[in-house]
């Protein structure tokens, strides 16, 4: 092993190493620090010193789970106990890095606040704060085993979609950890984890479904239980195929009812420009103006939008007898009735906003529907002239 390398040890010299051997790089600034690089890409720094018992070399901790500025103060403070005839601290004790707790808190704040959507936000705070940290918070980072997250994934098999969800934040959390330096690439305890099978969820809304919601909604000023806006907001949705947040999180100067088109530039797929009927510009029409709110459904406190309206559904939906329809199957159900109208894949990409046709191509079986039931309406037609029931 080589030991005659003399340079200044910093994060960015340890990261660019590159050895055929195992090899130690010692520190031109402090005698007796180090880092051993190996052949794998392994970089682990060293503090080595003489004293009264003779030489000791002691093993600080890997690069990633603590730094180079950090290693160097502790290596100082070896290399003085060393000398003084003193016991080192024990490696195990030394460069744990962060908690899982500790990192989850950096995650939400710096990542999860900063760059996620609303929903990819909401779904990454509920499987920190509800499963991994009150499953991992106090262990450090590279302590946890994949045995203890099958463990986690195993627990939550009866809501499999959570399950996943759980996995994929956790996984994430750890991507980032690598890539920040916080700790050692390959740490990632999720990566073998097999995730439960999507189960997509389709359900479209019946003509007599949709005329028991309207009644209801028509009656929900009488009865209770919604809010005007909330019952105009659930509306929206059905008269655009809108996604229930950008429509919660639609401004007034989004809305342009002289050319009939909604603004939207923070969609899920990015900007794009929805397609504003008769219907919807009336119901936008009518819709109070909030002073000093920009929002077109304002919330409680001033300056706020509406962050919910989940529980007015489940309120309505109960009086409709639709206990099994979400809020988003209103806009699985504004796909389908493009299609029964004869509207093609294409075009209902564009009113939903997918960026992929792919994506729409899940509807292709009611477009096939549509085709036999459309095949079977002319063919009962022509059968009447042409085929003799007495014969």
């Amino acid at each position: 092993m080589g030991g005659e390398n003399n340079t200044t040890i910093s994060n960015r010299m340890v990261a660019s190493l590159a050895v055929t051997r195992d090899t130690v790089f010692w520190d031109r600034e402090l005698a007796g620090f180090g880092v051993r690089a190996y052949p794998s890409g392994g970089r682990v720094y060293v503090a080595q010193a003489r004293g009264p018992a003779g030489s000791r070399r002691v093993t600080i901790g890997r690069h990633g789970v603590i730094g180079a500025d950090e290693a160097r103060r502790r290596a100082a403070a070896i290399i003085a106990r060393v000398k003084a005839g003193e016991e080192p601290p024990r490696p195990a004790r030394l460069a744990q890095g962060p908690t899982v707790a500790g990192f989850a808190a950096r995650y939400l704040a710096e990542h999860v606040a900063l760059r996620c959507k609303p929903k990819t936000a909401e779904t990454a705070r509920t499987a920190v704060n509800r499963y991994i940290v009150p499953a991992f918070g106090r262990l450090a980072m590279t302590a946890v085993r994949p045995a203890r997250v099958f463990a986690l994934h195993h627990r939550l098999g009866d809501r499999p979609a959570m399950a996943n969800a759980v996995i994929a934040t956790l996984s994430h959390m750890y991507a980032l950890a690598e890539g920040w330096g916080a700790v050692p690439e390959g740490t990632n305890p999720c990566r073998s984890v097999v995730r439960y099978p999507a189960r997509r969820r389709e359900r479209f809304l019946t003509d007599s479904e949709f005329e028991r919601l309207g009644r209801v909604l028509d009656e929900a000023p009488d009865r209770g239980g919604a809010s005007p806006a909330a019952v105009a907001a659930i509306r929206l949705l059905m008269l655009t195929g809108c996604r229930k947040n950008e429509v919660l999180r639609l401004r007034w100067d989004n809305v342009d009812l002289e050319s009939g088109e909604l603004a939207l530039a923070d969609a899920k797929t990015g900007p794009r420009a929805v397609a504003l009927p008769p219907a919807a510009r009336g119901l936008l029409a009518v819709l109070p103006h909030k002073p000093g709110n920009p929002w077109v459904f304002p919330g409680h406190r001033a300056g706020t939008h509406m962050r919910s309206i989940d529980d007015a559904w489940y309120t309505l939906r109960a009086r409709a007898g639709l206990d099994d329809v979400r809020l988003h199957d209103l806009r699985h159900s504004f796909a389908s009735r493009a299609l029964a109208l004869g509207e093609s894949l294409p075009m209902i990409a564009r009113l939903l906003g997918h960026s992929q046709l792919e994506t729409t191509a899940r509807y292709a079986h009611l477009a096939r529907d549509s085709i036999h039931e459309a095949a079977a309406r002319v063919a009962d037609s022509i059968a009447a002239d042409i085929l003799d029931e007495r014969r």
